[in-house]
C-alpha cells in the first residue's frame, strides 16, 4: 500500500501519520515544488515536481504513480483538488485511487459564494454573502446588514485578502485593488472547525472531530479544544452525506445564540488536523481500510472534549551544499 501526497509543503505531521498507520506495509512518497518544504523529508521517498501550474505537470504525476505504485493520491492545497478530480478517471488507470469529492463538489467548494447559494438551497444556516459591493449597499441601504463586514476573494485560501471592514471608504479602496472579491456578513459567535471523514465506499460519514478555535494564525488553528455536541455531529452529518462529500474535509463553523453556522467547506485535510489525530481520530487508518477496499465503522464523536491543542515553532536543518536551492 503506497500513499502519494502531493504538494506537502509544512504538513510534516501528516506524512508521519501515514508512515505510522502503513509502518511496514508500504511507503509514503511526497512531491512539493521545492526542496525546501520540510514535509518531504519526513517521507519514505520525495519528488521535487513544476507548479501545478505548468505544462506537463500531471503527466509528471501520473509517471510517479506508475513508477511507485501508488494506491492512493490526495493533495494538501486547494488549487490542485480541482485537477485532482477532473483527471480521476486517468489516475484511476494507472491503480492510483483519488483520495477526493467529486469535481463539481470540489468546485463548489472552492468558489465561496457559490457555496453560499449551496448553503441556502438546502436550508442550512450561513452567513450572508454578497456578490459584488453593489448589491452589498442595497442591503445595506434597507437595513439587511451592518458594518463590520469581511471583504474576502470568491476564490482563495490561507485568509489571504481577507479584509474585515467598518466602512463604505474600505470596501471601496478593497474592490479597486483587488479582482473578484465578495462581501461576507461578519458572524459574531464563537468559531469551531471540524474534521470530517466521509467513507470513500459507502458514501457515509464516519468520523467527526469538532474544535474551539482559540486563536488563529495565517488562516489556520494555532490553538483550540476539543468539542462534542450531538446536534452539531447531526447537522454536519446530514450536510455531508445530502452533498456527496468523499474522504476528508474540513469545515468552518459558527454558532450564535442556539445556532450553528456553517461558514466555508475544504474538501482536503485542515491545518488543525493533528487536533483530532492526537485525539483518537484516525483519518489516515481511515483512508487505508478504504484503499483495501474495506468500510470503515462509525465513530462519530468518539474523543474526549476539552483536549487543548497548542501549536509551536519547530525546524528543520538539511545540509544542502552540493544541491541546487529551489524556491
Amino acid at each position: 500500500m503506497n500513499i502519494l501526497i502531493l504538494s506537502a509543503g509544512t504538513r510534516n505531521k501528516i506524512v508521519q501519520y501515514f508512515k505510522r498507520e502503513l509502518g511496514n506495509e508500504g511507503k509514503v512518497i511526497a512531491t512539493d515544488c521545492s526542496n525546501l518544504a520540510p514535509a518531504v523529508y519526513d517521507a519514505d521517498r520525495f519528488y521535487l515536481v513544476p507548479r501545478i501550474s505548468e505544462p506537463g505537470y500531471l503527466d509528471l504525476i501520473l509517471d510517479i504513480c506508475r513508477k511507485e505504485n501508488v494506491d492512493g493520491v490526495f493533495s494538501l492545497i486547494d488549487p490542485e483538488l480541482s485537477l485532482l478530480a477532473k483527471e480521476k478517471e486517468r489516475f484511476l488507470e494507472v491503480g492510483a485511487k483519488p483520495v477526493i469529492s467529486s469535481y463539481e463538489l470540489v468546485e463548489t467548494c472552492f468558489d465561496k459564494y457559490k457555496m453560499y447559494q449551496m448553503l441556502c438551497g438546502m436550508g442550512i444556516p450561513t452567513g450572508r454573502c454578497y456578490a459584488g459591493k453593489e448589491e452589498f449597499y442595497e442591503a445595506l441601504h434597507k437595513g439587511e446588514i451592518s458594518y463590520p463586514v469581511f471583504v474576502k476573494p470568491v476564490k482563495g485560501s490561507a485568509s489571504i485578502h481577507i479584509n474585515k471592514i467598518c466602512c463604505d471608504g474600505e470596501i471601496e479602496a478593497l474592490f479597486q485593488r483587488y479582482d473578484d472579491l465578495m462581501v461576507q456578513e461578519y458572524m459574531d459567535g464563537t468559531e469551531y472547525g471540524a474534521d470530517v471523514y466521509v467513507d470513500m465506499l459507502t458514501g457515509r460519514c464516519t468520523s467527526i472531530f469538532v474544535k474551539e478555535k482559540i486563536k488563529m494564525r495565517a488562516g489556520e488553528t494555532d490553538k483550540s479544544v476539543s468539542f462534542k455536541d450531538e446536534k452539531l455531529f447531526a447537522m454536519i452529518e446530514k450536510f455531508v452525506e445530502k452533498c456527496g462529500f468523499c474522504g476528508m474535509i474540513d469545515m468552518d463553523i459558527f454558532k450564535i445564540g442556539d445556532t450553528y453556522y456553517i461558514s466555508e467547506v475544504n474538501p482536503r485535510f485542515g491545518g488543525g488536523y493533528p487536533h483530532a489525530y492526537e485525539c483518537g481520530v484516525n483519518f489516515p487508518q481511515q483512508v487505508i481500510l478504504n484503499l483495501k477496499g474495506e468500510e470503515n465503522r462509525d465513530s462519530i464523536g468518539r474523543y474526549r472534549a476539552g483536549i487543548c491543542m497548542m501549536k509551536y515553532n519547530e525546524i528543520a536543518i538539511r545540509d544542502m551544499n552540493d544541491t541546487e536551492i529551489i524556491r
